[in-house]
């Protein structure tokens, strides 16, 4: 029985081998790199543990990251052997070594959620994300011109009181993309994604943030969840992105975190923070 590790990039090829040597064979690892960057994922392809794909062009805050995560998940899910699934991105690096992860209880979920409102996402506590039509997969949100399309766009359907159809839950959840989820959650939630909801979802902003959520939060099956990510990710300082990028000066606490993976990492070859990660779980010898 194996883990499957679920990862959705857009560069940097070489750190990804780097993450699926330092985990091992235990894991079979499924990838989606961003369609746009055109990268050259041959090297990959030769690893017998890892599957690629490249389906989607992924703009932040667009709907193709969400159908990318499903199609991973939908994927990993037709290999019997993979018991235990974990979302992460290329940028993410374990922080525990693989017997820990592999050891823990596969019955159990760790999923980050609140319900909704949530009033530090939008003043309207998060509904703003799929009660308006947003344009993420039409404009690059990170250019100036595209992020300001966007706004317009909304300001215009809020002054002319355009509003969508109510999302098919009783409650709302919101919380963080990344996830590990047993089988059972994961084929449960995959399932409960049809062509209506993926219809309705079209044009709403980062639905990777609360449809999983909603979905499991609304079920039968939510005593199988533990409120939690299990990632380390610092919000608070930052460094370099938000979330920060995260340094040698983060090691003390991220070996006596509880957490599985940190988030995130610029992982390049002179990083001090990887070469102490690899020696924190015996990847590197002292």
């Amino acid at each position: 029985m194996k883990h499957a590790i679920l990862i959705t990039a857009y560069k940097d090829i070489e750190s990804l081998i780097d993450l699926i040597d330092t985990m091992g064979d235990s894991f079979n690892f499924y990838i989606h790199l961003d369609r746009k960057r055109k990268l050259n994922s041959s090297t990959l392809n030769q690893i017998k543990n890892v599957e690629v794909s490249n389906t989607y062009n992924v703009n932040w805050g667009g709907l193709n990251h969400f159908r990318a995560i499903l199609e991973l998940s939908e994927r990993a899910l037709k290999n019997n052997e993979n018991v235990f699934f974990h979302l992460i991105t290329a940028e993410d690096y374990p922080i525990k070594n693989s017997k820990y992860i592999l050891d823990m209880d596969t019955a159990q979920s760790y999923l980050h959620y609140f319900p909704f409102p949530k009033m530090t996402w939008d003043k309207n506590g998060g509904s703003d994300r799929y009660n308006y039509f947003h344009l993420y997969d039409v404009f690059d949100a990170k250019t100036k011109i595209g992020s300001r399309v966007i706004y317009l766009f909304i300001l215009i359907q809020k002054c002319l009181k355009i509003k969508r159809k109510a999302l098919p839950f009783s409650k709302m959840y919101g919380g963080s993309t990344y996830w590990s989820l047993s089988r059972q959650l994961l084929n449960f939630t995959t399932q409960q994604v049809d062509n209506n909801l993926l219809a309705r979802l079209k044009y709403t902003f980062c639905a990777e943030e609360y449809i999983f959520h909603s979905i499991l939060l609304n079920s039968p099956l939510t005593h199988k969840i533990t409120n939690s990510n299990l990632r380390y990710i610092d919000w608070h300082s930052k460094r370099g992105s938000d979330p920060a990028f995260l340094d040698e000066t983060d090691f003390d606490i991220l070996k006596n975190s509880n957490a599985i993976f940190a988030r995130k990492i610029k992982k390049s070859p002179n990083s001090k923070l990887l070469k102490l990660l690899k020696h924190h779980i015996g990847i590197l010898k002292k």
